[in-house]
């Protein structure tokens, strides 16, 4: 009787999470395979070793993330893959490709050598290039651009190479074909929110390049952007302002910068420049994503 009711449950939470959605999925796809699949709870159970915590590398508010599925399956290398669900449960649960090294959200950019010494990253070899490639892929590469919405370290994950994946696209939203902008209600997170959308509610890709500068202020300073406004540099009404004020020595913990040439330097100072304008209050001064992309790539090769 138990096994039955078990099934019973199982059934009802499949209809209720989405069977349908994956009926019409079907549909559309005229009878080819549809690109995610749904697991069983028995496959993920056997995947996780019963959800054994060794598996568990990330913890987000309620939710867990495990490694379990290695896949690679992404349309944009930078894109953490959506590759199979479960419906099966009460609260649906989704298989991503694998991201091993885990998330960006408890860690600066430091990696350790093969004798264990730590050393510190170059911030423009690694996360920043690669994530502004994932916001303009989603900007530029559909019929009606993506608006992700929540760009910052707690939703950049890393493969088992250190390559940076966005991923928790729980917020994003599509801007409606034709149209600028689309309006909704105010989401994302404190201090990376476009201070234009928290105002007036419309959404632009704009709202993705203010959460970049801020996301390419954390990756310079490596401080969280809540501690950086508890110094005495910045009112948090005017960050946006007082930001451009500092140059990268005085907001760089001088530990970084020790042992680095004057070029690195002013890569790192030409960085901030470029996270400035990211944040400029007014949505029409900032830069596109693809505009980003370019500047990047230009200080890149001005040290090389």
């Amino acid at each position: 009787m138990a096994g039955k009711k078990r099934d019973k449950e199982r059934e009802r939470a499949f209809l209720d999470n989405g069977s349908k959605l994956l009926e019409k999925l079907i549909t559309y796809c005229n009878g080819r395979p549809i690109p995610i699949r749904s697991y069983s709870c028995e496959e993920l159970e056997r995947a996780t070793n019963n959800y054994n915590p060794s598996h568990l590398f990330h913890r987000d508010g309620k939710y867990e993330w495990y490694n379990a599925v290695s896949a690679k399956m992404s349309t944009h290398n930078n894109v953490l893959k959506l590759i199979e669900c479960c419906l099966e449960t009460q609260i649906p649960i989704s298989v991503y490709e694998s991201a091993a090294n885990g998330s960006l959200s408890g860690t600066f950019n430091v990696t350790s050598d093969h004798d264990g010494a730590q050393h510190q990253r170059e911030p423009l070899s690694w996360q920043s290039r690669e994530i502004a490639h994932a916001i303009s892929y989603l900007h530029t590469a559909f019929s009606r651009p993506i608006v992700h919405r929540d760009i910052k370290r707690g939703n950049v994950f890393l493969d088992q190479h250190d390559v940076a994946k966005l991923t928790k696209f729980s917020l994003s939203i599509l801007i409606p074909e034709c149209e600028t902008h689309v309006e909704d209600d105010v989401c994302g997170t404190a201090l990376f929110l476009c201070p234009n959308y928290t105002t007036t509610s419309y959404i632009t890709e704009k709202v993705d390049v203010y959460s970049f500068g801020s996301f390419l202020l954390e990756l310079l300073t490596r401080q969280k952007l809540h501690y950086l406004l508890r110094t005495d540099y910045f009112d948090v009404e005017d960050f946006e302002d007082d930001i451009k004020k500092f140059t990268i020595n005085e907001l760089v913990d001088p530990a970084i910068l020790v042992g680095e040439g004057g070029s690195v330097l002013q890569q790192l100072q030409c960085v901030l420049q470029l996270a400035v304008i990211c944040i400029e209050k007014d949505p029409e001064m900032r830069p596109t994503m693809v505009d980003v992309i370019k500047e990047l790539r230009k200080i890149e090769r001005f040290i090389l």
